[in-house]
């Protein structure tokens, strides 16, 4: 496998050139599932959503959740892209790409990726509406996600 590629980045991203690179280096994969979660706004009045996180930590702890999705199934290569800084409602706030020889490695994978992010992952988000800002509190239901994960 490859190592996995992990990114914190303040910069935007191109989704459909990040997984026909991602998928070009793959290896041999005969399976390649992304997913890319995309900022909304709910009842239209997010303005803005702010992500921080702690740079010294971030992507360590992704690398090494990343590092455990390869031991738990047969990935030929990972990525992992999270935005911080300032987002409005349409932009990408993350992808996460996974490969495999077969397609239940690689989706299962993913999935594990994503609950350890929308769970664990040092981020904190702060939402912005006409009415002020409050910081976005961790839904129970993605805890639950992660629980399933052993």
């Amino acid at each position: 496998m490859n190592a996995p590629e992990i990114r914190v980045q303040a910069a935007a991203f191109d989704q459909g050139a990040e997984l026909n690179r991602f998928t070009s280096a793959a290896g041999p994969a005969g399976a390649v599932v992304s997913f890319s979660g995309i900022v909304r706004d709910e009842g239209g009045t997010l303005e803005a959503l702010e992500i921080e996180h702690y740079p010294a930590m971030t992507a360590v702890a992704i690398q090494a959740i990343a590092e455990e999705a390869a031991r738990r199934w047969a990935l030929t290569a990972t990525l992992v892209i999270h935005r911080f800084g300032r987002l409005v409602p349409g932009e990408a706030i993350m992808m996460v790409a996974t490969a495999a020889r077969h397609r239940r490695e690689a989706f299962e994978a993913a999935e594990f990726l994503m609950d350890y992010l929308k769970s664990r992952a040092p981020f904190w988000k702060k939402a912005f509406t006409a009415g002020g800002a409050e910081w976005v509190a961790a839904r129970d239901s993605d805890e639950e996600a992660l629980g399933r994960w052993g």
